[in-house]
């Protein structure tokens, strides 16, 4: 079994985060940010990865450091969970609708972080979740996995339909790159022979 646990303490911030790639999607979310929760519940049912995130923030101030450092934390724990990459697919991507909003992910384990981003929400709050705090998760998440990650809205008109196609399109890309390949088995999936 694929499995990490991590925690993050900062003056703004205490996390704790445990993750089994090899799990069924059971989930214990508590962020602290309803509306993340929501969407973590994504990546774990469509990821079919066991999440377990408790997150003290101050989110008095607002969500920011919550997200961006849960963001962080998972991203950690991949790397953890992931080792040296043999036998992986390395590739994965997905494309999700949500009725008239469609998202694509493509993300390579490629040892490299890198966000491409390309969302035009409809509106700049979904109940009282900034929208801009989307990037600053899956930045904090590529920027501790070490992958490179394409997110692109390719249409909507409701916001919390193209952001929960974002995250269900992001658990099911995670979850083809994280599988093993029996034909590779042990090989790392790389002409450089490391990741």
């Amino acid at each position: 079994m694929r499995t990490a646990e991590v925690s993050r303490n900062t003056n703004e911030t205490r996390i704790r985060v445990a993750i089994n790639l090899d799990g069924t999607g059971r989930k214990n979310l508590n962020s602290g940010v309803p509306f993340l929760d929501h969407m973590l519940d994504q990546i774990a049912r469509h990821g079919l990865i066991d999440l377990d995130i408790h997150c003290d923030g101050d989110t008095h101030i607002d969500d920011h450091h919550s997200v961006e450092d849960i963001g962080i934390a998972l991203g950690q724990a991949f790397s953890e969970a992931v080792g040296d990459k043999a036998g992986l697919r390395r590739y994965g991507h997905a494309y999700v609708p949500l009725d008239e909003s469609l998202s694509r992910v493509v993300i390579d384990f490629s040892g490299r972080p890198g966000l491409y981003y390309h969302v035009n929400f409809s509106r700049a709050r979904i109940g009282t979740f900034d929208v801009d705090l989307a990037r600053e998760f899956f930045q904090g998440f590529v920027n501790h996995a070490n992958a490179t990650l394409h997110i692109d809205t390719l249409r909507g008109e409701n916001a919390h339909h193209q952001c929960e196609t974002i995250f269900k399109a992001f658990g099911r890309a995670v979850r083809m790159a994280l599988e093993t390949d029996p034909r590779n088995e042990g090989v790392i999936p790389s002409t450089k022979g490391v990741l």
